[in-house]
């Protein structure tokens, strides 16, 4: 292996670790909030990808309809919640987030998606359609289970994957999609040849970590998920809407995946399943980091891409192996330090 070879595997490996990144900061901040390991975040990503496809191609994305009807289900869903403290303006809000938002985003896919506004345009748009499913997805299946075990919480979280899984065959087809990049440029670093669409794919990531790190530090709702991660029944105590913390969470994370499918869409052929390894590899990152460390999970996905992009290169029939086996020895370390633990009840 030459210099040149070494440096075009770091770059590989350090633009996959840019999205597994960003998947390992969505599961660590989901989990972190309401002790859901959302499995289904990479299926968030491959509708992403898959919707602003769609939309590149000139034609309205399935997804769309989806998000509607994701909509009409958590409204259903809380208003059920609400039947015995009904009241009229809550009731109107809660339509305005569930019924009339996905009604606008339609409506603005069904405008804009035959005359291709162009890749910015395209981009925000796929980003508003597959962002508020998440926030949906936790009132319909995870926030009337919030008390629930971890295992349980798990084990809903694998039934929303499957069905999510089955919806975008269903709405994408089994046919791959791609997306024209946000930028055509190449830039030469002397032997290395840098493609525009990697320098957007870091430059976004950093940016989204500074601002997570400013909406933490800096915001009443960052802090709000921070007190609610160290102690949700304290949080509860002092006055913060526990639920209400999941529903950022979440929406977070659906930003987050979107975001992560826009950036791989002009990079790869996305498929309707190809978000679930993807979102494993951002999970092993997550695991590596222990659920707990954003900065580890930053670090922990760099590795993670870093030995995806040599394995692919030394034993590439092997290389999705070698990537979930490196999660093993972490595992026995944590156990043999930690040892055996009581669930939380």
């Amino acid at each position: 292996m030459d210099t040149t070879i070494l440096l075009i595997l770091v770059q590989d490996g350090v633009v996959n670790g840019a999205i597994y990144a960003l998947l390992a900061l969505s599961l660590v901040l989901v989990f972190a909030v309401t002790r859901v390991v959302f499995i289904p975040q990479g299926e968030l990503v491959a509708y992403g990808a898959l919707t602003y496809a769609a939309l590149d191609a000139g034609t309205l994305p399935g997804s769309v309809w989806l998000l509607c009807a994701l909509g009409a289900g958590a409204f259903a869903a809380e208003a059920w919640r609400m039947r015995r403290r009904w009241r009229t303006r809550a009731l109107l809000r809660l339509a305005a987030g569930t019924l009339l938002l996905p009604a606008v985003v339609a409506g603005l896919a069904m405008l804009l998606a035959p005359r291709r506004p162009g890749v910015a345009v395209e981009a925000l748009l796929a980003l508003a359609i597959v962002t508020p499913m998440a926030p949906y997805l936790y009132r319909i299946a995870f926030q009337p289970m919030a008390e629930a075990s971890v295992l349980t919480l798990l084990i809903a979280a694998v039934g929303v994957h499957f069905v999510l899984l089955g919806l975008g065959l269903v709405f994408f087809g089994p046919e791959g999609s791609r997306a024209s990049g946000f930028s055509d440029a190449v830039f030469s670093l002397g032997a290395l040849t840098v493609q525009g669409q990697a320098v957007w794919i870091a430059g976004l990531t950093v940016a989204l970590m500074l601002a997570l790190s400013g909406f933490f530090e800096f915001t009443l709702f960052g802090r709000a998920l921070r007190a609610t991660a160290v102690n949700r029944l304290g949080a509860r105590l002092v006055g913060i809407a526990t639920g209400q913390s999941g529903a950022i969470a979440f929406t977070l994370a659906g930003a987050i995946g979107a975001l992560s499918g826009v950036l791989i869409a002009p990079l790869a052929t996305i498929y309707y399943d190809s978000g679930f390894l993807i979102g494993l590899k951002g999970f092993t990152a997550a695991i590596i980091a222990g659920l707990a460390s954003y900065p580890g999970a930053v670090l922990a996905a760099v590795l993670v891409g870093l030995v995806e992009s040599f394995s692919a290169f030394w034993a590439s029939a092997f290389k999705e192996v070698i990537v979930f086996t490196i999660i093993i020895p972490v595992l026995l370390w944590r156990s043999w330090r930690h040892g055996p633990t009581e669930d939380e009840e």
